[in-house]
């Protein structure tokens, strides 16, 4: 065959490749792309391997009456779902079925996901795990800036800095081949690094690791403005110029000098000094290469990520970085379509093109295009864990329709997750393989993944890319796109395309206009190989790679300082729970693992969970490497291996996320949820360490 040009199903970079039928096997080759530069990380060299896994979904399936998930035919499944909805909503009314999306959907699928649950569904209940990955960075960067795009500047700009400062981000584990990137900065000693482990990332050569205490980035990042404010090292003519009140950004800092920051960070007064000194002499004000502030989950899974995030915002206005060419601040998307996910309606307070769903004119645009009256669309819903959390009570959604998320492994507090689904009237998942939420539900509709299928991704720099098949799709198995369509049409509602080019057309059409202006893209210019970075507002528009050169998207043009505050993690340390728990990812695996764990060479080289103690701990509580620990937080408690190894603080332990069963951490985390963006608290909470006697990998409530 001759090689297709697509893109990596996996995280944001969405590195480019070819796929290439080979006798017997379906292979990558990367391809040179401004974001991995002809690489790719192991994951990537190994996605064909999902498309063949032994479990591989190839029918529809519903639950018998012995409770067993048995095959059947598309019209079955679909009939059973659409009337098992009507008469739920005849019952409870609009809201009673909900829908929750993935930000691996392509931009077709998101959007049609948004549009069937208020066109057909009617209901206000409609959410996605996003809220679980870039929802406080959004959150900080609209008030901030009046718009979210995860770095309003291409990647490659970093490769020019003498310094980036990376906020709760592992580069070198959850996407390798950005860290060429980084090279500049690293040669500068200017890479600097804030993460309480000693990451892949904070282990490279030349970088400044500053280990923080879980939970303390915000008064960290304070203190560190605060020098620069205080040393004279900030831009203060931009800051004049560009922010709406500079005085606000200097009161919310002046009483975090270092030696007060040392005492709840644990990073010392120097390291604060010398990082914040690093960091401004390669600011453009003092003549530097250029400097970049980037967040990423660790600085934003918390209570207070919003703020955290603002801070980093704030801490970048005071250098003058954001809007200047070579600098400024973005944050890393993490699931493959995490930006476009977000853009087209799935989240529950938004619109195709970024707009508000309590925004008139906004509802009066969108309907007109769906061809609907705008007081028949719904108003705003609840977040992600709201939405949860209300599943199956006396007020709350009888039904869910769960397309690209895996609940049962990445959503926090698994018990209460677990209760919530089980008191469903129906539960409805669309997956490729048999998920741990998948096997949990009364009907299973197997669709297409990223080689089966065409459609549009837009990467962590905003820019729009474009997914093409290389490869049928196995058995029965239809896209998403299928589901929506024909629910709709057994509902009694029209206007679905199964095809995703029309799809994106009427995207386009309902996006014109938004923040997330992707009319003027077309399928055509981008398989003729233009760079396309929305907004793109009309089909001459070259697209926007840069945001911010000359004007901020608020009302008044300039940049709105947001004071911020720090304070302690919800389930903050105690007697009874002296460390901290904190979870992340592995180079090996991707989300709740149901695709990576599927791959062989993947599972072989990481092939179960693990908690990492620091050597004085595990000496301390007599745990040897290898040998089963006990975690315990308010939540519930597991066993699991002990993985001994300086790369933790002592107050720490760390478990990746990726496993399933009784290997989910998340059956521990915390799922209080942050004010603003509606992000749950999954990076700290308050854990019991004890030597076990039981067989690792053992879960109780």
């Amino acid at each position: 065959m001759t090689p297709v040009a697509t893109h990596c199903p996996y995280c944001a970079l969405q590195c480019a490749t070819h796929l290439v039928e080979q006798p017997g096997a379906l292979q990558v080759r990367p391809r040179d792309f401004p974001t991995n530069q002809g690489g790719l990380c192991r994951k990537g060299w190994t996605a064909p391997d999902v498309l063949t896994a032994p479990d591989r979904l190839t029918t529809p399936l519903v639950r018998n009456a012995d409770g067993v998930l048995v095959e059947t035919s598309w019209d079955v499944a679909l009939d059973l779902v659409a009337d098992r909805i009507r008469s739920l909503q005849l019952a409870y009314g609009r809201d009673s079925v909900a829908v929750f999306g993935g930000g691996g959907l392509t931009n077709e699928k998101a959007y049609a996901l948004g549009k069937f649950a208020r066109v057909a569904l009617r209901t206000a209940n409609v959410d996605y795990n996003g809220r679980f990955c870039m929802s406080s960075a959004a959150a900080a960067t609209n008030r901030a800036f009046g718009i979210d795009r995860g770095l309003p500047f291409p990647l490659a700009d970093l490769g020019g800095a003498g310094a980036v400062l990376l906020v709760g981000s592992n580069l070198a584990d959850t996407m390798p081949p950005a860290v060429a990137h980084l090279q500049s900065a690293r040669d500068a000693g200017g890479l600097l690094v804030v993460d309480p482990r000693r990451s892949a990332t904070a282990a490279l050569t030349g970088a400044l690791h500053l280990q923080a205490t879980p939970g303390t980035d915000l008064a960290l990042v304070l203190s560190l403005t605060h020098v620069v404010l205080q040393e004279g090292l900030a831009d203060t003519a931009y800051l004049r110029e560009r922010t709406d009140d500079p005085d606000a950004l200097i009161r919310s800092t002046a009483a975090w000098w270092p030696e007060r920051a040392e005492r709840v960070t644990g990073v010392p007064a120097a390291t604060i000094r010398r990082a914040a000194r690093v960091l401004a002499a390669a600011a453009p004000v003092h003549g530097g290469a250029g400097a970049f502030i980037l967040t990423g989950r660790g600085a934003e899974q918390h209570s207070k990520g919003t703020d955290t995030v603002t801070a980093c915002i704030n801490l970048a206005l005071a250098l003058g970085l954001p809007g200047r060419f070579g600098s400024g601040y973005g944050c890393i998307t993490g699931q493959g379509n995490g930006q476009g996910g977000r853009e087209h309606g799935q989240k529950a307070d938004q619109l195709p093109g970024y707009r508000s769903i309590s925004d008139p004119a906004a509802r009066a645009y969108v309907a007109g295009v769906w061809g609907v009256r705008p007081e028949d669309l719904p108003g705003p819903g609840k977040s992600a864990i709201e939405l949860i959390n209300s599943l199956g009570t006396d007020a709350g959604p009888k039904a869910l329709l769960v397309h690209g998320s895996n609940l049962l492994v990445s959503a926090p507090h698994l018990a209460s997750v677990r209760d919530r689904l089980a008191a469903l009237d129906l539960l409805v998942v669309a997956d490729v393989v048999p998920s741990e939420t998948a096997l949990l539900a009364d009907v299973v509709f197997p669709v297409t993944q990223w080689a089966e299928e065409d459609g549009t991704m837009t990467s962590l720099e905003g820019r729009v890319l474009r997914r093409r098949t290389a490869v049928a799709a196995p058995g029965q198995v239809r896209s998403d796109l299928a589901v929506f369509a024909g629910l709709a049409d057994r509902l009694g509602v029209a206007g679905f395309s199964t095809a995703p080019q029309e799809v994106f057309e009427e995207l386009r059409l309902a996006s014109a206009g938004g923040r997330a202006d992707y009319s003027g893209i077309t399928w055509e210019r981008l398989d003729a190989g233009e760079a396309l970075f929305w907004p793109v507002p009309h089909v001459e528009h070259p697209g926007t790679p840069r945001l911010f050169a000359d004007r901020f998207a608020t009302p008044d043009g300039r940049a709105q300082v947001v004071p911020v505050d720090h304070r302690p993690v919800a389930d903050d340390l105690n007697a009874g729970a002296p460390m901290y728990l904190v979870t992340g990812r592995l180079l090996q695996h991707y989300q709740s693992g149901a695709q990576t764990r599927r791959v062989p060479e993947l599972a072989g080289a990481e092939p179960e969970v693990f908690a990492e103690l620091h050597p004085r701990v595990a000496e301390q509580l007599g745990i040897a490497d290898g040998r089963p620990v006990r975690l315990r937080t308010a939540r519930g408690s597991m066993v699991l291996p002990a993985r001994v190894t300086t790369d933790v603080r002592p107050d720490t332990v760390f478990v990746p996320f990726h496993f399933g069963g009784v290997g989910a951490v998340n059956e521990l985390t915390n799922d209080v949820l942050d004010p603003v963006s509606g992000m749950p608290e999954f990076k700290a909470c308050a854990v019991q360490v004890s030597a076990a006697s039981l067989p690792v990998a053992e879960v109780s409530a």
